[in-house]
């Protein structure tokens, strides 16, 4: 691709909606285009990438010729079925895109687009155009028998049907048709060695497919306020599960940036050990057991790939919990509004973060208290887990946000050290388990010692992000929500208002100061984090001050795109930055939200972590 300038991207990262099929998922932007795409898996080489580059890159567009057409987009209710509306002088126009969820946990993926007509008449323009291989492949498309085949060498073909004519042009399908009030045109994309790539079925696909999503989501538990947010986080989350591995992928793309024109663009389609505890929490609090037990066994699975080795056990794994995420940039990609390196693979896999024991030790407590008992080989490899912990707590490492630069003594990983131990105990207690309890118990309580000794700042009244330092960190906010302080604690208030004052803009959220930050090299002022930015609401509201929180929460809800998504991060507008949709993000959306209508409602809150 084209190597350009830092310019306005085609399509803003929250003009998309998704669609997905618990395989992989698709991105469409607010004109009807296809924009990302990987393909078959979610952390497979994407077919369409232009919101990376530009059109060339591989985009599916589809649309009505009205230039001044107002444009919506929507979900069906309940659903992950997407509908793209064009409404203007001429008439009345729905696009609905959906993918069908196979039978087969295997199947491949398809994707359904049907165009219908509502009012008037109007013009259409299809052009189709996959790029394999992250954009590097030589396409190739041939049209036969009414349907166009999509090869390059060393890919998978893909292939395009179709209800109305179609013809090639260069290495893309296309098409130019009329529809009248009532008519209605059908597509469906996907590989060319499945049988069900036709458009005869369409209606079957769509009625199924609906009610699929709505049976999921009548399972919700939840009742309280803001119910229709919550679903939406809920129908995000589900959207990055794997049905075939369990695992839950970060977000669904790669490459997205956190600083427009800069170099802080990550690959996220993997699963994070860390948002073990954030997941199993968010699910079973919702009455979805089984997407919690599934990511329970995914986290086994790791494990066992890692040798149940706890000096082993890696930040991320890939979805199908296999351990190698080299990282790679992309150069022919010019990046979204010209930020580059695009990278795929993610070279944190590889780095020593301390806070993943807790993480991991937290979501199998939270497993025992709501679901089934810890087998005895599993509680074995617990023992081996925190008696590495005991070992090993006292080290430098690259922290939460996977600092690029030299290992710190952060806050945050010493305060998960205490919960993977404290868990532990807990656990073992509960269940009259073998544990050595001295060791762990002198453990746990020497890590707090550290903690209110050497990360609480005299002079400046508050706790710190690093050993003797000054600096604040949002992960801070975690110190209540895992039950390290109380939430009302003097000293743990002073030092929510030093982030208040010092991180936060508008009740949004920075993980950090970046000139404060010597661990962080990269280039950049990165946005807000929207993740902690829930997390300051929960604090808020455990903290009591629930006037403050609920106006913050609602503020934060504003900031979702149209369709109640978020991405990782908000720029200085509150806009989208970063990887769409981001599952931590949608996880503290729906921790929060439980918490505070609990509060609000005046009932008694149960223990959350």
């Amino acid at each position: 691709m084209a190597d350009r300038p830092n310019h306005e991207p085609l399509r803003r990262i929250g003009e998309h909606g998704i669609i997905g099929d618990l395989r992989t998922c698709a991105l469409i932007a607010f004109d009807g285009t296809i924009d990302f795409l990987c393909w078959p898996n979610l952390d497979s080489p994407s077919v369409f990438s232009a919101l990376l580059d530009n059109d060339d890159a591989g985009a599916f567009h589809l649309y009505p010729d009205w230039p001044n057409a107002r444009r919506q987009q929507l979900y069906l209710p309940d659903s992950n079925i997407l509908q793209t509306r064009w409404l203007d002088d001429n008439g009345l126009v729905e696009l609905t895109d959906f993918m069908p969820i196979d039978p087969a946990e295997d199947g491949t993926p398809r994707i359904v687009r049907r165009l219908v007509v509502r009012q008037g008449e109007a013009r259409f323009t299809l052009r189709c155009a996959p790029v394999q291989d992250y954009a590097r492949a030589a396409p190739c498309a041939s049209l036969h028998q009414g349907v166009v085949d999509f090869t390059a060498p060393g890919q998978p073909t893909l292939r395009l049907a179709a209800s109305v004519a179609l013809h090639t042009k260069g290495a893309g399908a296309q098409a130019h048709f009329v529809l009248k009030t009532g008519e209605s045109a059908e597509f469906v994309f996907g590989g060319a060695l499945d049988k069900q790539v036709n458009v005869a079925d369409n209606q079957a696909r769509y009625t199924t497919t609906l009610a699929y999503w709505q049976r999921w989501c009548a399972k919700s538990t939840y009742r309280g306020r803001w119910r229709e947010r919550v679903n939406r986080s809920a129908l995000a989350l589900k959207l990055l599960t794997s049905r075939r591995d369990g695992s839950i992928a970060a977000a669904a793309t790669f490459g997205l940036p956190e600083h427009i024109g800069g170099e802080r663009n990550w690959d996220y389609r993997a699963s994070w050990i860390r948002d073990a505890s954030f997941s199993v929490y968010a699910l079973m609090r919702l009455g979805y057991t089984e997407e919690a037990s599934a990511f329970g066994q995914w986290v086994g699975r790791c494990m066992e790939n890692s040798c149940f080795q706890p000096g082993k056990l890696q930040v991320m794994y890939r979805l199908d919990s296999s351990t190698d995420l080299p990282e790679i940039n992309l150069p022919h990609l010019s990046g979204y509004a010209g930020s580059k390196p695009v990278r795929i693979g993610n070279e944190a896999y590889r780095q020593l973060q301390l806070d993943i024991y807790g993480e991991l030790m937290d979501a199998i407590y939270l497993g025992n208290k709501y679901g089934e008992s810890i087998s005895h080989r599993g509680w074995q490899h617990v023992v081996r887990m925190i008696d590495h912990v005991c070992d090993i707590w006292e080290q430098a490492d690259a922290g939460i946000w996977e600092m690029r630069g030299e290992p710190q003594h952060y806050l945050h990983s010493r305060l998960m050290c205490w919960v993977a131990i404290d868990r532990a105990l807990r656990l073992g207690t509960k269940r009259s388990l073998s544990m050595p309890y001295e060791r762990w118990n002198q453990a746990r309580a020497a890590i707090r010692d550290d903690i209110w000794t050497h990360f609480w700042n005299q002079d400046l009244g508050h706790f710190t992000a690093t050993r003797h330092g000054t600096n604040l960190d949002a992960s801070m906010l975690l110190m209540p929500l895992f039950r390290f302080v109380s939430a009302t604690d003097p000293d743990w208030l002073a030092t929510l208002d030093a982030i208040k004052n010092t991180l936060i803009k508008d009740g949004l959220v920075r993980r950090y100061q970046a000139h404060d930050t010597p661990a962080d090299p990269l280039r950049g002022q990165e946005g807000a984090f929207a993740a902690c930015s829930f997390w300051y609401v929960e604090c808020l509201a455990r903290a009591d001050r629930l006037e403050e929180a609920q106006f913050e929460f609602e503020k934060l809800l504003s900031y979702a795109n149209p369709l109640g998504l978020y991405a990782e991060e908000f720029d200085a507008r509150g806009y989208p930055l970063g990887n769409i949709p981001q599952g931590l993000t949608h996880l503290a959306l729906i921790s929060a939200a439980f918490f505070l209508d609990r509060k609000l409602s005046r009932d008694t809150p149960q223990w959350q972590p």
